[in-house]
C-alpha cells in the first residue's frame, strides 16, 4: 500500500526549459503559418473578386453586344416583313385586276360566238365565208388565247402570293423568337448581384442538344431575309409582267374588235348596195313586165283586127268561085283577092312574136320572183348583221384593268 502511493519521478530543470522552448517554437511556427495562410486568403479573395468582377463585366458587355445584335436582326426582319406584307397586298390588287380582266373577256367571247351562230341563219348565196366571219373566228381565237393566258398568269400570281406568305410566316416566327430572346436577354442584363430572388440553378450548366452555333443562328435569319428579298423581287417582276399582259391583251382585244366592226360595217354597206341594185333591177323588170304586157295586148289586138279583112277577102273569093261558065275568070280581082288572103294569112301566121312575147313575160315573171327572193335574202342578212350582231356588239366594253 505504501508503494502504490509513491510520488512520480521528477524531471530535470533542463527538461522543463527544453519543453517550454519547444512549445513556444511550435506555437510561433503555427502562428506564422496561420498568418501566411490568412494573407494568402486575402490575396486570393481579392484576386477572385477582381476576376469575378472582370468576368461579370465581360459577360455584361457580351450580353449587351448580343442584345444589340438581336435588335439589329430584329430591325432587319421587321423591315423585310413590312416590305413583304406591302408587296403581298399590292400583288393581291394585281390578282384582283387579273380576275376582273378574265371576267371581262367572257362577255365579248359570248357575243362573238353568238354573232357566229346568228350568221349561220343566213340563207342562199349570202351564206358565205366572208371577211366578217373570218374576223369573228379570229376574234374568238384571240379571246380564247387571252383567257388562257390570263388564267395561267392568275395561277402564277396565286403561287407567288403563297410564297410571299410563306416568307412572311418565316419572318414572323423568326421575329417572335427574336422578341422572346431579346426579352430574356433584357431581363438578364437587368440582373445584378443585389437583385432579389436570384437563385442557384444546378442544371443551368447542362448544354441541351438543341443548341445551335452562332454561325447557324446568323445563317438562319440571313436565309429568311434572303428568301423574303427573293420573293419580293419575284413579285416586282411578276407585277411588271401583269401590267404588260393586261395592257397588251386590252390592245389586242380592241384592235380585233375594231377589225370585226369595220368588217361588219363594210359588209352591211356592201349588202345594202347589192340590195339597192337588186331593187333597181326589180323596178326595171316590173316596168318591163308592164311594157311586155302592153305589147302582148297590142299583138293580140292586131291579130284580132285582121279577122275582118281576111273574112271579107275569103268571102269574096268564095262568092266569085260561083261565077258561071266563062265568067269564072282568073282576073286581076281574083288574083288580088288571092294575094290579099295569102298576105293576111301569112301576116297572121307570122305573129309568133306573141308567143315569144309571152315567153319573155314568163321569163320576166321568173326574174321578178328571183329578184324578190334575193332581196329577201339580203334583208335577212341585213337583219342578222346590222340589227342582231352590230347592235349587240355595241355593248362590248373593253377596259384597262
Amino acid at each position: 500500500m505504501a508503494r502504490l502511493l509513491q510520488d512520480p519521478p521528477k524531471l530535470h530543470p533542463s527538461e522543463w526549459y527544453t519543453a517550454n522552448n519547444m512549445q513556444r517554437a511550435r506555437t510561433e511556427s503555427q502562428k506564422s503559418r496561420s498568418e501566411c495562410m490568412t494573407a494568402e486568403s486575402w490575396r486570393l479573395v481579392e484576386e477572385i473578386e477582381k476576376t469575378t468582377q472582370k468576368t461579370q463585366s465581360d459577360v455584361n458587355k457580351k450580353l449587351e453586344q448580343r442584345r444589340e445584335e438581336i435588335k439589329f436582326w430584329k430591325q432587319e426582319l421587321d423591315n423585310k416583313l413590312e416590305q413583304i406584307v406591302h408587296e403581298t397586298e399590292t400583288l393581291l390588287t394585281f390578282k384582283n385586276r387579273l380576275e376582273r380582266a378574265l371576267e371581262g373577256c367572257k362577255e365579248p367571247l359570248v357575243i362573238t360566238q353568238k354573232c357566229l351562230l346568228y350568221r349561220q341563219r343566213r340563207v342562199g348565196i349570202d351564206l358565205v365565208h366572208d371577211e366578217v366571219e373570218q374576223e369573228l373566228v379570229k376574234e374568238a381565237e384571240v379571246l380564247q388565247r387571252i383567257i388562257a393566258l390570263l388564267g395561267r398568269t392568275l395561277e402564277q400570281t396565286n403561287e407567288q402570293i403563297r410564297r410571299n406568305r410563306s416568307a412572311k410566316y418565316n419572318l414572323d416566327m423568326d421575329l417572335k423568337d427574336k422578341f422572346t430572346a431579346l426579352t430574356i436577354d433584357d431581363y438578364c442584363a437587368s440582373l445584378t448581384n443585389d437583385t432579389p430572388y436570384i437563385i442557384y440553378a444546378d442544371n443551368a450548366m447542362k448544354l441541351e442538344g438543341n443548341f445551335v452555333s452562332p454561325e447557324d443562328w446568323l445563317d438562319f435569319s440571313n436565309i429568311n431575309v434572303e428568301k423574303a428579298d427573293k420573293q419580293r423581287n419575284n413579285s416586282l417582276a411578276l407585277k411588271a409582267l401583269i401590267d404588260g399582259i393586261l395592257s397588251q391583251t386590252a390592245n389586242d382585244m380592241r384592235k380585233q374588235c375594231e377589225m370585226v366592226n369595220t368588217a361588219f360595217r363594210n359588209r352591211v354597206k356592201e349588202v345594202k348596195d347589192a340590195k339597192h341594185k337588186l331593187e333597181t333591177l326589180l323596178a326595171m323588170v316590173m316596168d318591163e313586165t308592164a311594157s311586155q304586157e302592153k305589147n302582148i295586148a297590142a299583138l293580140k289586138k292586131a291579130i284580132a283586127d285582121k279577122e275582118g279583112p281576111v273574112k271579107v277577102a275569103q268571102t269574096r273569093l268564095e262568092a266569085r268561085n260561083h261565077r258561071p261558065n266563062v265568067e269564072l275568070c282568073y282576073d286581076t280581082v281574083h288574083s288580088s283577092l288571092m294575094s290579099e288572103v295569102q298576105e293576111i294569112t301569112k301576116n297572121i301566121q307570122r305573129q309568133d312574136a306573141l308567143a315569144q312575147a309571152q315567153t319573155e313575160l314568163k321569163g320576166l315573171s321568173r326574174r321578178q320572183l328571183s329578184l324578190e327572193e334575193d332581196i329577201k335574202v339580203k334583208e335577212n342578212t341585213l337583219y342578222i348583221d346590222d340589227v342582231l350582231c352590230m347592235q349587240m356588239r355595241e355593248s362590248v366594253c373593253i377596259n384597262n384593268y
